[in-house]
C-alpha cells in the first residue's frame, strides 16, 4: 500500500516589523509659554538690573554700605515692578482672549497671577547672585567678581530658557551675555565718571 509523502514543514520568515513613526513632541501651550516667558524675563531682568546698579555704584564709591543699600533697593523695587508689570500685561492679554469669544482650552488661556508670581520669584533668584557677590567680596576684586558671576548667571538662564522653549541654545546665550555685558560696562563707566567728578 503506497503511502503519501508528508508535506514538509514550510519555513515562514517572520514579517519585518514596521518601525514606529517617531513621535513629534507636542508644541508648548500658551500657558507654558506664558510661564516660561515670565520666568526667563524675570531672571534676566533681576540679574542685569541689580548687577548694573551695584556695579555702577561700586564704580563711584568703595563704601560697602552704599553699594549694598543700592543693591537691596534695586532688588525690592525691581521685584515689585516686574511682578506688577507682568500681571498687568498678561491681564490685558487674557481680556483680549476672553473678548474674542474663541473656543479656547483651559491651558490656552494665559494666567496673570501665574505670570506675575513666576516673574517675581525669578527676579529675586536672578538678583541674589550679583547682590550676594558684591556684598561678600571686598576690595579691588569686588567689581570683577560681580561681573563674572553676572555673566555666568546670564549664560545659565539663557541656556535653560532656550532649552525649555526648544530654541537654539547658543544664540540665546550669546544674546543675553552680550546684552548684560554691555549694560554692566556702561553703568560702571557712568559710576566711575560721576564718582571721579564728585570726589
Amino acid at each position: 500500500m503506497a503511502t503519501l509523502p508528508l508535506p514538509s514543514p514550510r519555513l515562514t520568515r517572520p514579517s519585518p516589523t514596521t518601525p514606529a513613526a517617531p513621535t513629534t513632541p507636542a508644541a508648548p501651550t500658551a500657558a507654558h509659554l506664558n510661564w516660561l516667558r515670565a520666568g526667563v524675563l524675570g531672571a534676566n531682568d533681576g540679574i542685569v538690573s541689580v548687577a548694573a546698579v551695584v556695579v555702577g555704584v561700586a564704580g563711584a564709591t568703595t563704601s560697602t554700605v552704599a553699594v549694598v543699600t543700592a543693591g537691596l533697593a534695586a532688588l525690592v523695587g525691581g521685584t515689585l515692578s516686574m511682578a506688577l508689570g507682568e500681571y498687568v500685561s498678561v491681564s490685558s492679554a487674557r481680556d483680549s482672549q476672553l473678548a474674542s469669544r474663541a473656543e479656547l482650552q483651559d491651558d490656552e488661556i494665559v494666567n496673570p497671577w501665574h505670570a506675575g508670581g513666576a516673574s517675581a520669584v525669578a527676579f529675586v533668584i536672578g538678583a541674589l547672585l550679583p547682590f550676594l557677590t558684591v556684598a561678600l567680596v571686598a576690595g579691588p576684586a569686588r567689581v570683577p567678581a560681580t561681573v563674572a558671576a553676572t555673566l555666568l548667571a546670564l549664560a545659565l538662564t539663557g541656556g535653560i530658557g532656550a532649552r525649555l522653549g526648544r530654541a537654539p541654545v547658543r544664540r540665546a546665550v550669546v544674546r543675553v551675555v552680550l546684552g548684560g555685558g554691555l549694560a554692566l560696562g556702561l553703568t560702571f563707566a557712568v559710576g566711575t565718571l560721576l564718582g571721579t567728578q564728585l570726589l
